[in-house]
Formats: C-alpha cells, sequence, structure tokens
C-alpha cells in the first residue's frame, strides 16, 4: 500500500499496531518473518580473483604462452631461460599495477549500512525504551527528535514541528516539515519521494522538532533498500579503451598464429626442396624461428605502457583534486559527450544564503531575522542549524550583527515556536532601553495579512492597500527568481505578554521586510559550463529540487534558454521509453526526480551512442552513477556510498575539476594512441625484418633480442610519449566518437608505412654489415650484420619516437620540449651501446664486435627515420588542406 495516501488509523490497522507500539512477542516473531533491519551485503572479490581478471587478457594469455614455449625449446637446446623470465616478470608487473590501480573494493553497500542509525527509540509494551536500529519491525513506533537518524520507512503519526533533512535521498536542500495528515494527489498519478510530507525514510535526518512514526519498511524493502538493490544489479560496462584493446589482442593472436603458421610450413617445404629432407632438428629450427616471429609479433610492453601512462595520468589528475578510483576512467573522460550533474551541492554550494532584501531597513529586517530564529553563529564564524534559519544568522552577521551580540543586546524572553500549521514563529526579546520587542517571520502570504503598519523612515506608519499591493508583487517577483522568501515583522510590548500563544501574539504587527534566499550556484562553474560548451559536452542538470529553482539556476549557468527544455519526474513517467529515445534531445534539466529516473535518463542517454558521465553526491545518485559511464562523486559532501561506486571523486567538490579531468583524459588518450602507433610500428618492422630473412635464408635477430628491443627501446620511450603536453585546440574539437577504432584517422597507413619504411633501414643495415665483413654482397649469415641490424633498428625506433609527438606536426616547430623523451633516448642509447659492446653481456646476446666506422654507419641509418618522416608529415598535412 501507498500510506503518504493512507490515513493514520489505516496504516496502523495495515500494519497490526497502534500508537502504543507491539508487544516484545510480536516483535521477535517479526523479525523472524521479515529478517534484520539490514541492508543485504555485497559480494566481494578477493585480491586472487582480481590478479586472475587481469591475466584474462587476450595479450597476457599470448605472453604467457610465448614463455611456455621458450621455456620448453630452453630446456631442449640447453640455453638460458632469459626470454622466460623477462616476459613473465612483464606479464606479472603489467597484472600488479593493475590490482593496485583498480582495486574496486566494492564498498557501497556496506557504506549505506553505516548511514542507518545504530540505535533507536521506540514504543513497545506501552513504554519506550531504546533497542538497536537492526532489530526494528514492520509495526514498531518510533520517536524521533531534532539530531535523530531516521532508522527505517515510516509513516508519520506525530508531529511538533519536525523538519527532516533529506538531501542525500532527494537531492532537495531545504528540510522538509514534516506532518500526519493524508496527502491529496492533485490529479496526479502518484506523490514524488520528495513531496511525501507525512512519510520519513531510512537515511535521512531530523533537523528541529520532533514526531512519531510508525515503521512501514524495513532493510531491503525500504527506499535505501531499492537503491542498494540497483547497485547490486548494476553492471560495469567496459570502457572505449578497453573495448578497443580487447579487439587489438584478438588481431594480434590471430595475427600471430597466422605468421607462425605460414613460416613453420614455408620454411619445411623450403627445407624439404632445398636441403634434402626434413628431420627432428630442422623441425626445431624451424619451430624456434615461428617463435622468434610470435615475439616479434606481440608488442610485450603494451599492456603495461597503457597501464603506466593511465597510472601517471591518474597521479597528474589527483593533484588537481580529481581522484581517479578506476584506471579506465580517465581515457573514458576523454570521450564523454554528456555530463549529468546533480544540483545541490554540485553545481551549488548547498548553503541558503540571503541574496535579496524587500524593505525600507535591511539592518532592521535582518536583526530580526536573526533573533527569531534558532540558528547560532559557530566559532569559525557560519551559523549552525536549520539551513533556512542559519541563512538568516550568516545574512546579520554580514551585516556587523553577529548573532551573540543581538542575544545579548535583544535576550529572549518568551516565544511562540514554528508550527507548520501557522506557517510562522515569534520571538519576545527585552531591549537594551528596556523596552519589549516580539519580531515574528513566516510564509509572506500569512505574516502580511497579520500586518497593520510598516516600518518606515525609522519608525512605524500606516499600511495602505497600495502598499500592500506593491509588498505582494515584491514577493512574487523573488518568487519567479526562485527565491526561498520569508517575511519578517514586529510588534512592540509595554512588558512582557501574560501568554505566548500564537493568537494573542501574532495579530497588529508592522511589516519589515522580505528576505529571499537561494543555494547559490559556485562561483567557477558558469566558466565550467562554457568550456564544457566549446568542448563538444553537453551538460544536463537532474536534481530533486523543484522546477522553478532548477530552471532559474540552470539559466543563470547557460545550462538552457527556456523552461520548455526543463521537465520533471511526473512528467517523465508519463513518457514511454521510446518516446523518451525521441525526445531526449529537447531536455537539458530534469527537477523533481527520484532515483529510478536519474538511471533512466543516464541509460536513455546511452542508447543515443553517447557516453555519459554523472556526477552527484547523494546517496539517490548511487544507482546512476554506477550507470553511467563514468560516475563522479563528491568528496567534501558526497556520502560514502557516492564515493565507493564513484569512477572518480572529486576532492574539491568543484564542477569545475571536471573540465580539467576531461582535458587530462583528451590529452592521454592523444598519448596512449600515439604509444600503440610507434609501438605496432615497431613491432610490425620486427615482424618483417624476420619474415623476409627467414624467407632469404640467414637469421637477421633472435628472439632474446627482439625481447631486447621490445622491453627497451620501445617501451621506455613508449612511456615518455605518455607525458606528452596535450596540444593547443584539445578543448576547442568535439569529442571523439567513441565507436572509432585505434586505427582511425589514418593511424592504419601510418604503423604499415613507417613498419616498411624501419624494415627497408634494419635489412640495409644487415647487409652492409655482412658486406664489411666478407667483403662481398650475397645472402648469408653474419655476425656483424645482425649487430649492425639490431643496433640500427634499436636506435630508429628511439629516433622515431620523437616524430611521434605530434602524427601530422613538425617536430620542429613543437613550443613545447619532452625532457622524458630525451631521458628515455639517453637510456636506450647507453643500454643497447652495452648489450653491444660490453664483452659478457655480447657474448649472452650473440653479438659480434663491430669497428667504428660501421657502428656510425648504423646510427647513420638509423637516424635517417627524421628527415623521411618530416617529408612524409608534410605531404600529408598538404593533402589534408
Amino acid at each position: 500500500m501507498k500510506e503518504y495516501l493512507t490515513s493514520v488509523d489505516e496504516v496502523l490497522q495495515e500494519q497490526k499496531t497502534s500508537a502504543e507500539g507491539i508487544t516484545a512477542r510480536e516483535a521477535e516473531k517479526r523479525l523472524e518473518q521479515y529478517g534484520k533491519n539490514k541492508l543485504k551485503e555485497g559480494k566481494k572479490i578477493s585480491i586472487i580473483q582480481r590478479f586472475l581478471e587481469q591475466l584474462a587478457d587476450p595479450m597476457i594469455i599470448i605472453l604467457i604462452v610465448a614463455a611456455v614455449i621458450s621455456g620448453i625449446t630452453a630446456v631442449i637446446e640447453g640455453e638460458s631461460f632469459a626470454e622466460v623470465i623477462i616476459i613473465m616478470a612483464v606479464v606479472i608487473i603489467n597484472a600488479v599495477l593493475g590490482v593496485v590501480q583498480e582495486s574496486k573494493a566494492e564498498k557501497a553497500i556496506e557504506a549505506l549500512q553505516e548511514i542507518a542509525a545504530a540505535t533507536s527509540k521506540v514504543i513497545r509494551d506501552g513504554k519506550q525504551i531504546e533497542i538497536r536500529s537492526e532489530d526494528l519491525v514492520p509495526g514498531d513506533i518510533i520517536v524521533l527528535e531534532a539530531g535523530d537518524a531516521v532508522p527505517a520507512d515510516a509513516r508519520i503519526i506525530e508531529s511538533a514541528s519536525m523538519k527532516i533533512e533529506e538531501a542525500a535521498l532527494t537531492g532537495e536542500s531545504v528540510p522538509v516539515n514534516k506532518i500526519c495528515k493524508l496527502l491529496n494527489l492533485d490529479g496526479s498519478k502518484d506523490i514524488p519521494l520528495g513531496d511525501r510530507k507525512n512519510m520519513c525514510y531510512m537515511g535521512s535526518t531530523v533537523v528541529y522538532g520532533r514526531g512519531k512514526a510508525v515503521v512501514t519498511g524495513t532493510g531491503m524493502d525500504t527506499e535505501m533498500g531499492k537503491i542498494a538493490d540497483a547497485l547490486s544489479n548494476a553492471i560495469d560496462d567496459e570502457t572505449p579503451l578497453q573495448i578497443k584493446l580487447n579487439q587489438l589482442s584478438k588481431i594480434l593472436s590471430v595475427l600471430v598464429l597466422v605468421i607462425c603458421v605460414v613460416i613453420f610450413a614455408v620454411s619445411l617445404i623450403r627445407a624439404a626442396v632445398t636441403g634434402g629432407g626434413i628431420n627432428g632438428e630442422i623441425v626445431l629450427d624451424t619451430f624456434m624461428v615461428a617463435v622468434s616471429l610470435a615475439v616479434a609479433a606481440i608488442p610485450e610492453g603494451l599492456a603495461a605502457v597503457v597501464t603506466i601512462v593511465l597510472s601517471m595520468g591518474v597521479t597528474k589528475m589527483s593533484a588537481k583534486n580529481a581522484v581517479i578510483r578506476k584506471l579506465t576512467a580517465v581515457e573514458t573522460l576523454g570521450c564523454t559527450q554528456i555530463i549529468c550533474s546533480d544540483k545541490t551541492g554540485t553545481l551549488t554550494q548547498n548553503k541558503m544564503t540571503v541574496v535579496k532584501h524587500a524593505g525600507e531597513d535591511d539592518n532592521r529586517l535582518a536583526m530580526a531575522m536573526a533573533l527569531c530564529s534558532d540558528a547560532e553563529l559557530g566559532e569559525d564564524g557560519f551559523a549552525v542549524g536549520e539551513p533556512t534559519e542559519c541563512a538568516l544568522v550568516n545574512d546579520a552577521n554580514k551585516l556587523g550583527m553577529p548573532k551573540y551580540d543581538l542575544k545579548e543586546k535583544y535576550p529572549r524572553v518568551g516565544e511562540a515556536p514554528f508550527d507548520s500549521m501557522r506557517k510562522m514563529m515569534s520571538t519576545i526579546h527585552r531591549t537594551d532601553d528596556g523596552g519589549i520587542v516580539q519580531f515574528t517571520k513566516g510564509a509572506p502570504d500569512v505574516v502580511l495579512k497579520l500586518c497593520t503598519k510598516i516600518w518606515k523612515d525609522g519608525r512605524e506608519a500606516e499600511l495602505d492597500e497600495a502598499t500592500r499591493e506593491e509588498i505582494v508583487r515584491q514577493n512574487k517577483d523573488m518568487a519567479n527568481q526562485a527565491l526561498r522568501v520569508l517575511c519578517g515583522a514586529q510588534r512592540t510590548w509595554e512588558d512582557i505578554p501574560e501568554t505566548a500563544e500564537p493568537e494573542d501574539l501574532e495579530q497588529d504587527l508592522v511589516f519589515l521586510g522580505l528576505s529571499g534566499m537561494i543555494d547559490p550556484v559556485r562561483p567557477e562553474v558558469k566558466d565550467a559550463v562554457q568550456e564544457c560548451r566549446e568542448a563538444g559536452i553537453r551538460p544536463i542538470m537532474i536534481t530533486g529540487d523543484h522546477k522553478d529553482t532548477a530552471v532559474a539556476i540552470a539559466r543563470e549557468l547557460g545550462i538552457i534558454e527556456n523552461a520548455d527544455q526543463a521537465i520533471t519526474g511526473a512528467q517523465l513517467d508519463d513518457i514511454s521509453d521510446e518516446d523518451l529515445d525521441t525526445k531526449i534531445e529537447q531536455y537539458s534539466v530534469y527537477a523533481r526526480v527520484q532515483p529510478e529516473h536519474k538511471v533512466r535518463i543516464v541509460k536513455g542517454w546511452k542508447k543515443k551512442g553517447m557516453i555519459v558521465a554523472m556526477t552527484g553526491d547523494g546517496v539517490n545518485d548511487a544507482p546512476s552513477i554506477k550507470s553511467a559511464d563514468i560516475g563522479v562523486g563528491m568528496g567534501i559532501t558526497g556520502t560514502d556510498v557516492t564515493k565507493n561506486v564513484a569512477d572518480m571523486v572529486l576532492a574539491d567538490d568543484n564542477f569545475a575539476t571536471i573540465v580539467s579531468a576531461v582535458e587530462e583524459g583528451r590529452r592521454i588518450y592523444d598519448n596512449i594512441r600515439k604509444a600503440i602507433q610507434f609501438l605496432l610500428a615497431s613491432n610490425m618492422a620486427e615482424v618483417l625484418s624476420v619474415f623476409f630473412a627467414t624467407l632469404l635464408g640467414f637469421v637477421i635477430l633472435k628472439p632474446v633480442h627482439l625481447l631486447w628491443i621490445n622491453l627497451i627501446t620501445d617501451c621506455f620511450p613508449a612511456l615518455a610519449l605518455g607525458m606528452e603536453k596535450g596540444e593547443n585546440d584539445i578543448m576547442k574539437r568535439e569529442p571523439r566518437n567513441s565507436r572509432d577504432g585505434i586505427f582511425a584517422g589514418g593511424m592504419g597507413f601510418d604503423i604499415a608505412f613507417q613498419g616498411v619504411l624501419v624494415t627497408i633501414l634494419t635489412l640495409t643495415s644487415y647487409f652492409i654489415g655482412h658486406y664489411v665483413e666478407s667483403g662481398v654482397f650475397e645472402i648469408a649469415e653474419s655476425a656483424d650484420g645482425m649487430t649492425m641490424a639490431f643496433l640500427t633498428l634499436s636506435m630508429i625506433e628511439i629516433f622515431h619516437s620523437f616524430n611521434m609527438r605530434s602524427r601530422r606536426g613538425s617536430i620542429f616547430t613543437m613550443k613545447s620540449h619532452n625532457k622524458w623523451l630525451w631521458g628515455a633516448m639517453l637510456l636506450s642509447f647507453v643500454l643497447t651501446t652495452a648489450v653491444i659492446e660490453v664483452p659478457f653481456l655480447a657474448n649472452a646476446f650473440s653479438f659480434q664486435p663491430i669497428d667504428f666506422h660501421e657502428y656510425l654507419i648504423a646510427m647513420g641509418l638509423a637516424i635517417v627515420i627524421i628527415p623521411i618522416m618530416e617529408i612524409t608529415k608534410a605531404i600529408q598535412r598538404s593533402m589534408g588542406k
């Protein structure tokens, strides 16, 4: 049943209870029937499982297979296990990095449990007792007072000026006045959660007054339970980069198998035709050649490079207050097209603030409002208490009237507390000259009716009809600006009134003015929204607040131009999923929404093929944050639930931080593509060099040489490319299409061209080496040729990494410098030279000492890659124009 549409008596009857509560014996029976008032715990993933998940990547599996084959070969040949050790080191380091950086540790359900109150006051057997909140059952009568956390979903049966803060569930910043009377539908099909004033929900907090309520739902049957269930059922989608890398891994897997089979078959056929037969030794040699090609085809460092580049991006982002919880979130940011943002605390400051006065004396109005409130000024200079009253106290403080000074000057001697039926409160104060003054504040339409005079020119004057109409107009204008308006009034007394009954105090009042307040926008957000638009990103506001407030904030920020672009949750319920698919682009503001609406909106944009980010801080945001491609939680005001399901947490709760994170995500993705292009072009050159050398009947490079090149002269420059600064127009271009493949934009051609070019230079170096060693041009085995080919290929890749700083621009016109790339070049150069020149290393790698002029020739062939690529990029730029 919908308890908020049912009378108190009917709810008590439905729950088989009374205002005196249930008996202890009945509570035991119901506890056994309904279970503990707890949320289901999420399934935890062990460290070992996470480690094994990292090893499930196709490219990693190929590496492991290559290591096994190399190990078997090493045993048969009696050689060292260097290759096996190197490959497995790469595999383990990559897996450990992944586990450390991507430790998901789903704590969302645990955090939801922590939100629930530890103990609760209930009435059982007609007596008030305190029990553990987890022992609450439907039918229990709970007693609520200011400061209490609501332990379960319940129908209110008594309310004495009770206000409950429900921002974590509804997103509305203003506490809700709670009542016990029956609610009316007013023609609607249902009442949104935020408007159910006769209900209270687990996870909310009582901030004012007191009351009683009958428990109607516990554990997973609460609104909080629905959120917990949505979290547990949400599926983590793969990010665009994960999808593309998985596709690349599959392509490389097939490529490796095809190459191995082809070269194995061709080698055996050639041996059979030219060598006079096939024996075990020939089969083993041929098998080793195939392994060499497999090693050459696999970019061993690719997985590690991508992981490390993402990790470095994470470190850089954390310095800018964007804490990344999942590595892949970094690159997902780069292609974000939609940012669905919660309003309260994200776009706004989550702090009600007086922004407008309407009256003859602002100071007297502010003084009256501050004194006629229970909020106090804290030691830090900011008010503590109910948010609306805090705004009034802060307003007076800004005008040089701190509450503690006002209290000393005007001590309170009586009061008529706020009541939701009267919609006002009054306080009585003694003045410093011994007089008595009463201050009243409340809803403008109610207080104004009780006013007969107005404060004007420092004294009381008659309130005529024209002035009254002007006040009504001012109230309407402020309300149209989405301001929450309160009216202030006063009344003087000769002595303390004999009674503090509202009907005696609240009449013949003197109008002081109107105070308009709002939860103001964060000052940096407007510029951030503009940057989003320039970057081709559409900001969407999703809030539990009222439509007029949401529209006013959205207009101020530039999210919408008119109210037609806003829709409420109730209106959204009337739209089918099919209609939403066609209409979703019409709306940029969603007001008065519930958690399921947020998830539906996120999924609606994802159906359009958009990459969606969702920001938020409340528990109500958690399901949609998890459903989005990238969830963004707030670090300061955000709940633990939100932080634990988010991919990224903003340490400063600053919307503008998202924009800088998007920029960083774009930079990182660009750099990862540069690294992938560099690595694949290098590996293609290795494959082609070994392939043609095998067909021609000589060994140009051994598996251990290829591993060394892949892990030393490839990895270090690739990592350095990951540190490249972003291009100047990076936030002026449209987000990349998430469906674009890794090789989009002509990258496939670039890889093929560069691979062939490096192959030609490497083979040329081999033949020159052989000629220097033998004095003749012929196709044959050559120790000098192998050494020179190794040196040329290694150094070509180092020099080529400088070409890759920009895929189309000239490296000689780039204004920035990449010190990491220079460091990588120096390190790779020293290590490569050491392998050739240090005797015991040269012997281990089967290298022949070469003369200085051979060394210079090999280096000269390597550096040629730079002018050739400069000419090529100039032609590409010309063709592009």
